[in-house]
């Protein structure tokens, strides 16, 4: 009969693998932790195009807000001068393809003020509308503008 003494370090050749519960257990985790990772760069890069899509169409509707500040009040109010539609692509790796167009409007109303020199006033709004993959999207800026206002001092 031989008999051996088991050290304190040995295990059984039994107790030495994992058991098919553990494993299953442990793949469940990891497959849980990349989904999460997956998810969270996935939403990071949707919300960096979200940004990059809005700081883009703010600079356009900026653009166009500049512009009428550089025509004078007959240019304003005479009909046709400033286009009324308009779109704009951008590209948002500087390359040739078109990633987003935006399209907008320019509106020349009157200002609805209700004073002596309601005459010598129009609202301009600018409105912009573009796709972000489904969704619709838009934003609106609006101004007024005076018949002796800013731009008679450039001329």
């Amino acid at each position: 009969m031989k008999i051996g003494v088991r050290g304190v370090g040995t295990r059984s050749a039994a107790s030495s693998a994992f058991t098919i519960v553990e494993v299953v257990l442990g793949m469940a985790m990891a497959g849980v932790m990349f989904m999460a990772l997956y998810s969270g760069i996935t939403g990071g890069f949707a919300i960096m195009r979200m940004a990059r899509e809005n700081t883009r169409a703010t600079q356009i509707m900026l653009e166009k807000m500049e512009t009428i500040r550089l025509y004078n009040w007959d240019q304003i109010t005479s009909n046709g001068f400033v286009p009324r539609a308009f779109t704009v692509p951008y590209y948002p790796m500087g390359g040739s393809n078109c990633g987003t167009i935006y399209s907008g409007e320019v509106l020349i109303t009157n200002a609805q003020v209700y004073t002596s020199y309601e005459q010598d006033m129009r609202k301009v709004v600018v409105n912009l509308k573009w796709k972000t993959g489904q969704l619709d999207r838009q934003r609106s800026i609006s101004t007024y503008v005076s018949r002796y206002g800013l731009q008679n001092y450039v001329y």
